[in-house]
């Protein structure tokens, strides 16, 4: 039995929405957007279990950032992140021609749950010419809603597959020879207010976290306009390989806090992570959205009463 004060709805080729009591916790918008911004979905606006929004919409430095979205910034010369290219040494370029997209196929699930919901998705990366390079199976989970906490938990998983025939080279920026600058893949950009926010990992603090690894990061940040801040935690799954073990390809954090707040568990920050033809390429990421400037303390306390 699904719980009455959760509803998800359906705006067909537009969005999909999670309401808890009478707060929207998060749109999921598939509608094609401007060519020039790599069209793809992306949730926005998440917020807190008060109301709190804790992501940005086309911000006016970037407008091809939008809330939380899965981006490739270099793919075998193509650019599904959106905006300039980064062309090594003479820095960002307009290179239309290189631009390219995640389409929404179609849905294979659209779930209410006991305690949250379930959005099943299949999409194609396509390169600038519409050939299809990357089938994705696409799995977003929202669950423990947590009032006694302040915070609900939203877990993102894709299942990518290398159908071009050749294979694929993930890249970044850093890999293109631009320093500190690898983000690529789950990217969350935050409200201007979080700018100067804190951030944490297990071992560290504030911009030393820029290119490490660990298993997890947060950053807190304090609203404009109502009272209150909220933190967003980032979670690598097991499987990830973030602590030694599965994945042979282990991210490395990128993190913003000025002058914008950004993160990114990239998965090729400094190096290129090559996918051979049918190959998949699977990650799994948990974000908890909360109300409130947690601590290290807390939110290890936290993340561990949660199962994978």
């Amino acid at each position: 039995m699904t719980r009455p004060d959760l509803r998800l709805t359906h705006t067909p080729g537009d969005r999909v929405e999670l309401r808890h009591q009478d707060v929207t916790l998060f749109s999921y918008v598939y509608r094609p957007e401007a060519a020039w911004e790599a069209p793809k979905p992306y949730l926005h606006p998440l917020r807190t279990l008060s109301g709190g929004v804790v992501t940005d919409y086309r911000p006016n430095d970037h407008r091809w950032h939008k809330g939380l979205q899965l981006t490739a910034s270099h793919l075998s010369g193509q650019n599904i992140w959106g905006g300039r290219c980064y062309v090594h040494p003479v820095g960002y370029q307009p290179f239309p021609e290189r631009l390219g997209s995640m389409e929404h196929d179609g849905f294979e699930s659209l779930t209410e749950t006991d305690d949250g919901a379930v959005i099943a998705e299949r999409l194609t990366w396509r390169n600038h010419d519409g050939d299809g390079w990357v089938d994705e199976r696409r799995r977003i989970e929202a669950h423990r809603v947590d009032p006694d906490a302040g915070a609900w938990t939203l877990t993102w998983t894709s299942t990518m597959t290398n159908v071009r025939g050749e294979e694929l080279r993930f890249g970044s920026p850093t890999t293109a020879g631009r320093e500190m600058a690898g983000y690529t893949g789950l990217f969350w950009r935050g409200p201007r207010a979080f700018r100067n926010g804190k951030v944490l990992g297990p071992h560290g603090e504030g911009q030393e976290l820029m290119g490490s690894q660990g298993s997890w990061l947060s950053y807190s940040g304090e609203f404009d306009g109502i009272d209150g801040h909220a933190t967003v935690v980032f979670e690598h799954a097991p499987e990830n390989g973030q602590d030694g073990g599965g994945s042979e390809h282990p991210s490395h954090w990128f993190v913003r806090s000025d002058p914008f707040a950004a993160v990114a568990p990239s998965w090729a920050f400094f190096d290129e992570l090559v996918l051979a033809p049918g190959e998949s390429l699977e990650r799994r990421y948990r974000v908890v959205i909360a109300d409130g400037a947690w601590e290290r303390e807390r939110t290890e306390a936290y993340l561990a009463q949660l199962a994978w």
